[in-house]
């Protein structure tokens, strides 16, 4: 059973590349890496109940399941090259493969990713996915190059997934009002819960200009933490500049801006450029369809601070996700 399995995911994942010496069917895969390029390697594991609710559909878990992966390719400037799949399922079920299968290999397509191995075994329903990317030499985005005077940037809107993650949630205190709401509002924040949409044309615009990148899966505060720390300095956030959607300031009025300050699961790029480029880049990522936000500046000192429009810091419930608890 565990092969036939296998068999229908690569089946439904195939790509041909000329990269890929030996792929799925031995007990390792052979890639060659092109000369004048550096291997970008990331992984992450979604686990049932923790990082999708129960119940969601299987072609939705395979497409977030590679997408939070390119995201980190992304975040890297790299273009994605290949994947591993480890697959944990509580029972076989023919079903489910083929509806996550259907959802990996969406993801999958639009850069030619090729599957190249992986596993599958018998427990609580849990994925982990393996990816590598190219970026030619020195070339690679990084957390570490954030200067004082930088300007702090980020694609798309924030808040949405945490928002859609919300209208699914029966303790919320707006629970039956959330359900009641417009189909077309709840569906938009689901499906940025659902299908986040990795910005790896973005992270390849950014290779030459951007200081310092990161995704943002945690929460905008959190990961934006983890470009200050690296770089030794400190942020300002304006509250007021952020990107919101419609969707989300319709449904949260009152908490949309602490949704997109430490909600998380955007999986948009956050990043930093000097402060004489934020024109040109912002220009530069409406054409590629993302667009990219000015949000805040680089100073000096130590953390993220958030303000709002009278200069008063602004504290969200919480500042991102946090994968042990506080």
């Amino acid at each position: 059973m565990e092969f036939s399995l296998i068999e229908a995911i690569t089946r439904r994942t195939a790509q041909a590349r000329e990269d890929v010496v030996l792929g799925v069917g031995d007990d390792a895969a052979l890639l060659d890496v092109p000369a004048g390029q550096q291997l970008a390697a990331a992984v992450d594991t979604l686990v049932e109940g923790v990082h999708f609710p129960k119940g969601t559909a299987p072609a939705d878990i395979g497409y977030k399941a590679l997408a939070v992966n390119l995201s980190d390719l992304a975040a890297m400037g790299a273009m994605p090259a290949w994947s591993l799949l480890a697959l944990t399922l509580p029972a076989p079920d023919a079903d489910f493969v083929e509806g996550f299968a259907q959802g990996f290999a969406q993801a999958a397509a639009p850069y030619r990713m090729a599957l190249v191995g992986g596993d599958t075994t018998s427990g609580p329903l849990c994925v982990s996915v393996t990816v590598h990317g190219l970026v030619p030499q020195g070339a690679a985005l990084r957390r570490d190059g954030a200067r004082q005077g930088d300007v702090v940037m980020v694609t798309g809107t924030l808040g949405d997934a945490a928002g859609g993650l919300a209208c699914l949630d029966r303790s919320h205190p707006r629970a039956a009002a959330l359900m009641e709401a417009p189909e077309a509002l709840r569906a938009a924040l689901l499906t940025r819960l659902n299908r986040p949409e990795p910005r790896v044309a973005a992270g390849l615009q950014l290779r030459e200009v951007a200081t310092a990148c990161i995704d943002v899966s945690d929460g905008l505060l959190a990961d934006l933490a983890h470009i200050t720390a690296a770089s030794g300095v400190g942020a300002h956030i304006d509250a007021a500049a952020l990107p919101l959607s419609s969707a989300l300031l319709t449904l949260f009025p009152e908490q949309a801006t602490a949704l997109a300050l430490g909600g998380g699961d955007d999986y948009e790029l956050c990043f930093t450029v000097p402060a004489d480029a934020a024109a040109q880049v912002s220009a530069d990522l409406a054409r590629l369809g993302c667009g990219a936000t000015r949000i805040g500046r680089i100073v000096a000192g130590e953390g993220v601070r958030a303000f709002d429009a009278e200069g008063q810091d602004v504290t969200p419930p919480r500042r991102g996700w946090e994968h042990f608890g506080a």
